[in-house]
């Protein structure tokens, strides 16, 4: 989860700003002292390490980064969920990810991608967050490093769909190669500016994809199918209440094409299964005509 992801990253910033000189190695914190439940604030965040709602004006000079990374819905179209942290903080903010939490805060080998529309602050935040056992690797793209880890989960939940069915490796690998060419057409959509295809094969991109498809919450949730529970069951029991955020983004994403499914066949395939009661088969049948293999 997000929440987890913070917290690893913490604790390298935590470890780094110790040996760099140039980054303060204590942060101070000016708040109007209130009581809260009974306690003072001041208490509150000194001993258990917690601040309320972040105040929706900073200072012009703070950068920002975030973990979270996705779509929704805003009143122009679809809006990126950095573009809303950007307009609610009024500050630039880039985006790091993406990894297994536990992974990172224990230290194993990583590999991650840092994206920011001004690539002086990316490189910033690399120097604040590099580790031999947790490599990054800085790019500008950032709206596509952005659709990269949205769109992914719309494809693992075709996966999803091929391991209900039993149908093996080779199905699910077409799956996520279909998935891919369909993420880049939809982010050079999206994109203002120029897409490249090489963005796409950075960590944020092809690696991401192929951890999410084979461990993500949707791989965890691949019985349904099977059991014939509903994925709001599943959710609860499988995912401790976690939302598959392959639904969402599915619906998002089918909503804002409209006109253009028949371009993105598997898009629209997941699309269908999830929210129309098609049978999980129609993915074998997406599979067998997809344009990208006529």
């Amino acid at each position: 989860s997000a929440g987890k992801s913070v917290l690893s990253i913490a604790k390298i910033i935590g470890t780094n700003v110790k040996n760099q000189q140039e980054f303060a190695s204590t942060v101070k914190m000016w708040v109007f002292e209130e009581a809260v439940n009974g306690r003072e604030q001041t208490d509150i965040i000194n001993h258990d390490h917690k601040k309320r709602q972040i105040p929706s004006r900073t200072q012009t000079k703070a950068l920002g980064i975030t973990h979270i990374k996705g779509i929704d819905e805003g009143p122009r179209g679809l809006q990126l969920i950095s573009d809303i942290i950007r307009e609610k903080m009024v500050m630039n903010v880039s985006l790091v990810g993406a990894n297994k939490a536990s992974k990172v805060a224990a230290g194993k080998f990583c590999e991650t991608t840092i994206s920011s529309k001004v690539i002086q602050n990316g490189l910033l935040f690399k120097e604040l967050l590099e580790t031999p056992n947790f490599c990054i690797i800085v790019v500008d793209a950032a709206d596509t490093v952005e659709l990269c880890g949205a769109l992914e989960n719309i494809v693992a939940m075709g996966t999803t769909f091929c391991d209900s069915l039993h149908c093996g490796n080779n199905s699910k690998a077409a799956i996520i190669c279909f998935g891919l060419i369909e993420m880049i057409a939809f982010t050079r959509i999206i994109c203002k500016g120029q897409v490249s295809t090489a963005t796409f094969l950075e960590s944020c991109g092809l690696a991401d994809l192929i951890t999410t498809c084979y461990r993500g919450s949707e791989y965890k949730v691949a019985t349904f199918a099977r059991t014939g529970k509903t994925i709001g069951k599943l959710e609860k029991e499988v995912l401790n209440g976690q939302k598959l955020q392959g639904l969402k983004t599915s619906a998002l994403v089918y909503c804002f094409l409209k006109k253009l499914l028949h371009n993105f066949p598997l898009f629209t395939t997941v699309y269908q299964i999830c929210f129309e009661g098609r049978p999980t088969t129609e993915m074998l049948t997406c599979l067998q005509s997809h344009p990208a293999q006529i």
